[in-house]
């Protein structure tokens, strides 16, 4: 379990978030809890997640909390210079890996998840992503293999929430 030095939250846990466990109208602590752990200086994402959440439909639920709720410092830039070599390394690893295919290669490019990683690698931060590693895979270039090629950190959900104490509790209505 990593330490309490800062998360990178993917878009997968917030738009898994939305559409099953921590739906808006079934558990508003979720969200309001990442919203603390933001405002404590432990929770982020970056900008090019931002803008992956923002593909959603106008009255997505989750695309009206990022524009409304979700302060503009919760979403960190990628273009500092130690992010971008950090980016530049990552894509290096991909592009000259001989197991993924060329089209695995181009959607990852295209994505967030390089970025993830390059942050993590730049800030010390621990990636929060609900995918699980597949090394084996070619079709697909799985975050947590990246984050293990670069020796960034991740976990998922469940085991950010624990690790930062999160608890939800049930207050039937008065």
């Amino acid at each position: 379990m990593s330490s309490v030095s800062g998360y990178l939250i993917d878009s997968d846990v917030l738009i898994t978030a939305k559409n099953r466990y921590y739906a808006f109208p079934i558990c508003p602590g979720f969200w309001d809890s990442v919203l603390h752990g933001h405002s404590l200086g432990n929770i982020h994402s970056i900008d090019r997640v931002r803008q992956e959440l923002l593909l959603g439909r106008d009255d997505d639920d989750l695309v009206r909390w990022v524009g409304q709720s979700v302060p503009a410092s919760f979403f960190l830039g990628s273009d500092g210079d130690d992010v971008v070599a950090a980016f530049t390394e990552v894509m290096l690893w991909v592009t000259r890996h001989s197991r993924y295919h060329d089209e695995a290669k181009a959607k990852f490019a295209s994505g967030a998840d390089g970025w993830l990683v390059a942050h993590g690698r730049a800030t010390g931060k621990t990636v929060v992503t609900n995918e699980q590693p597949r090394p084996e895979s070619r079709n697909q270039i799985k975050l947590p293999d990246v984050c293990d090629a670069f020796s960034v950190d991740f976990e998922d959900t469940f085991a950010m929430l624990h690790a930062l104490g999160v608890q939800y509790r049930f207050a039937p209505d008065p």
